[in-house]
């Protein structure tokens, strides 16, 4: 739902892709606003989701925001035929309701994986965005290509969140001890592992958590991860269509290669992560750093490439784009998880800051691209994109590396968690 627009707004202004079904007369600038759309909310109920999910657990939060982002998907085919604006009010509705959907992730990861297989299960969980980018991209492309049209992405998409929803209200639960049906043997090998102490609920230590350069280089790294994951994600399609001259159907497959490789570098990184963390060979605030610097310094290294290439081959273009995807997976294992290794019992809440302002971010991409490209089919001003994503990554890497920890900080004790 996050993603297939991409792929699917193509087709929704391109007579040529389906005569069968309506098109719109949309510029690449309203495309970008529209594209952007769902991070104008997206970022909005962040906090507030991160501190609900800590007091109630997200359960319920979960099962309620996908009901109504699966609504929103439904309405885009309808609403489109009336403005731009009504789409966007659609992206809108879904960017704040999905804005819960990480808090309350990373509350039920900090409630159910064992220290020694964190950046494993995090990664995993993580990657499954990357897996849907992989299946919805191509997907898209081949529906709207077909005799049902860009309108049955939209339907397809919603209906996978309901029948989520339902699977989840009778299979999720928010931590093993309310889990009906988990081993005693398995609920005690990740009870043990947390600590039970974990459980234990007290006031959020603002003043702390906002003094705190571990989390401030938690929020920069978010800022730059989003901001060029986000541009990537976002505009790939359009760039494919524009200077590499794909049709609709190669574009949503070639969009999706580099989430594919994303998907399955993640499990090498963050099973190498663990490994040097497990033996020893590097402690956790390292570990993270070495992550994030992979995860960082890649795809800008790929993008300043694929900036300098001038007029780009396309299996070059394709190539760096796989790369500077896929290597950014290392960022599971560094600044995604980092919060549970720094303040276990407030991790909801901190997810919330760091991805609200993070994706404050994610909202300038789909803009910066508004204003540079003019014209879609210009490889000169794709290139000053790609310039100022990479100098984003690496500017974000730096701030992470001086600053970043791996370690519980002390305001995460019980007896400093009552200074608010």
């Amino acid at each position: 739902m996050r993603v297939n627009l991409s792929v699917g707004i193509v087709a929704m202004t391109d007579p040529t892709i389906n005569p069968h079904f309506p098109t719109y007369d949309w510029t690449i600038q309203v495309r970008s606003q529209i594209l952007s759309g769902f991070f104008w909310s997206y970022f909005v109920p962040q906090i507030a989701a991160g501190l609900l999910a800590d007091k109630y657990g997200p359960k319920w939060f979960l099962t309620v925001t996908m009901v109504f982002s699966s609504l929103a998907a439904f309405l885009i085919p309808v609403m489109a035929d009336y403005s731009p604006w009504c789409v966007i009010a659609c992206r809108i509705v879904d960017g704040f309701c999905q804005g819960f959907f990480y808090p309350c992730i990373q509350y039920l990861l900090s409630k159910w994986i064992p220290v020694d297989e964190r950046s494993r299960m995090a990664a995993f969980v993580y990657a499954g965005g990357p897996l849907g980018t992989v299946i919805a991209m191509p997907a898209t492309g081949w529906i709207s290509a077909s005799n049902v049209g860009w309108p049955f992405a939209f339907y397809l998409y919603g209906s996978l969140g309901v029948l989520w929803v339902i699977a989840y209200v009778f299979l999720g639960s928010n931590n093993p001890s309310q889990h009906k049906t988990i081993s005693e043997s398995e609920r005690t090998r990740i009870e043990e592992s947390l600590g039970a102490s974990n459980e234990e609920k007290y006031p959020t230590p603002w003043k702390h958590i906002f003094l705190s350069l571990p989390v401030w280089a938690i929020v920069v790294g978010y800022s730059g991860q989003y901001y060029g994951y986000t541009m990537i994600m976002t505009q790939i399609p359009t760039y494919m269509s524009g200077v590499l001259k794909f049709d609709i159907q190669s574009n949503g497959l070639l969009s999706a290669a580099p989430y594919l490789a994303l998907w399955l570098t993640s499990f090498f990184m963050s099973y190498m992560a663990d490994f040097l963390y497990n033996r020893k060979i590097l402690s956790m605030t390292n570990t993270r750093k070495l992550a994030a610097g992979v995860g960082f310094l890649g795809p800008a290294l790929a993008l300043l490439i694929l900036g300098l290439l001038g007029e780009p081959h396309r299996a070059a273009a394709i190539s760096l784009l796989i790369i500077a995807v896929g290597i950014n997976s290392a960022i599971y294992s560094g600044t995604e998880v980092n919060h549970i290794d720094i303040s276990p019992r407030f991790a909801a809440t901190l997810v919330g800051i760091t991805n609200g302002i993070g994706n404050a971010f994610a909202l300038v991409a789909p803009l910066v691209v508004k204003y540079i490209v003019t014209d879609e089919t210009n490889s000169s001003e794709w290139r000053i994109v790609f310039f100022i994503a990479s100098a984003v990554y690496v500017v974000s890497d730096v701030f992470y590396s001086i600053f970043g920890s791996g370690e519980v900080q002390p305001w995460n004790a019980p007896q400093n968690a009552n200074v608010i």
